[in-house]
């Protein structure tokens, strides 16, 4: 059996340029690809993050965006710098053994950074 080669999640955004300054400019995540309504950013090698136009776009309560780091603290510094409000600062989940922190970007996606410390974890 092959294995794939790469893993696109694709998200509707009513305002794809603030979306984009948010992924591009606060974020530092890199263009991929532009189609015009579309745009892929590579999170790391072969993961990638795509967002489309749609107009009518309700706002997304219950989906997580979820970015694995070693480095939390350094990330929550870094984009409350940036401007980037969040919903909590890091802390330590004993239930699911992660240090992790919450914030929204600008179509209110929710932002998690998260560093697993499961040793049954392995990235």
């Amino acid at each position: 059996m092959t294995t794939f080669d790469a893993q696109i999640t694709f998200c509707y955004t009513p305002d794809l340029e603030a979306t984009a300054h948010f992924y591009e400019g606060t974020m530092g995540l890199s263009l991929a690809l532009d189609q015009g309504s579309c745009r892929i950013y590579r999170v790391v090698d072969g993961a990638f993050l795509g967002f489309c136009t749609k107009p009518d776009t309700p706002r997304p309560e219950s989906i997580i965006l979820t970015f694995v780091t070693g480095d939390v603290d350094g990330w929550y510094a870094r984009l409350r710098a940036r401007g980037v409000v969040f919903e909590t600062a890091p802390s330590y989940n004993e239930r699911f053994r992660i240090y992790h922190c919450f914030a929204r970007d600008p179509n209110g996606y929710r932002i998690e950074i998260q560093r697993f410390d499961d040793p049954r974890w392995s990235d």
